[in-house]
């Protein structure tokens, strides 16, 4: 294996590093997103329940 090679490879190496580190830190805040959406959903859900509704039904036979 001449320098040149070894380089490359060096240089190969690292830049599979730094796509590994940006990937994740991208998948990071992919999750930190959806976990406050899902939060907000929740919150929204919670405030917008009503437990008067439907809890007495009229039924004719």
């Amino acid at each position: 294996m001449d320098v040149s090679s070894i380089a490359s490879l060096s240089m190969y190496m690292a830049q599979s590093k730094v796509m590994q580190d940006i990937g994740t830190a991208v998948l990071d805040m992919a999750l930190d997103t959806n976990q406050m959406q899902g939060q907000n959903a929740a919150s929204i859900l919670e405030s917008s329940v009503n437990p008067d509704i439907g809890s007495n039904i009229d039924l004719l036979v």
